[in-house]
């Protein structure tokens, strides 16, 4: 869908679940089945959840993709408690094992978003945790730019 694409970032989110906040009934799996089709894809960024344990090991996707981009997911949508920007910060600089750092994108797992009549997480909660996503990308940059 996107060959002869020029000239915009293209990019793939690959979600795995939103609809409970209940971890344990989410998909649960890493993502080297899906690397032969990765690789394939004309897309130059992969959105992919990693603030959960239930996405395997980042040096799967490093290695196979470390020519790409990552949009690296570090925060959870589904739980209250914003992350504290040193975990973020860490599993940011886990991923420069195998991405550069222009590469690396910070990301909310998926969204906030809103289900039927439900939201996955309140507005406030959802703010702490980007405030503390922008937090560490400052962090970052400081000691990776």
């Amino acid at each position: 869908m996107v060959d002869g694409i020029d000239g915009v970032r293209t990019g793939l989110h690959v979600c795995r679940g939103n609809w409970s906040r209940q971890e344990d009934v989410l998909l649960t799996g890493d993502y080297a089945p899906l690397l032969p089709a990765f690789r394939a894809m004309h897309v130059r960024q992969f959105v992919l959840e990693y603030a959960t344990p239930r996405a395997g090991e980042l040096r799967i996707v490093g290695e196979a993709l470390g020519d790409r981009e990552i949009g690296l997911g570090c925060v959870n949508p589904r739980t209250d408690a914003a992350e504290d920007p040193a975990s973020i910060v860490a599993r940011a600089e886990e991923a420069l094992q195998y991405f550069r750092p222009e590469r690396i994108f910070l990301n909310p797992d998926c969204g906030f978003g809103c289900f039927a009549n439900r939201c996955v997480n309140q507005e406030d909660h959802a703010v702490a945790k980007l405030r503390s996503m922008v937090e560490a990308a400052r962090i970052l940059r400081e000691r990776h730019a």
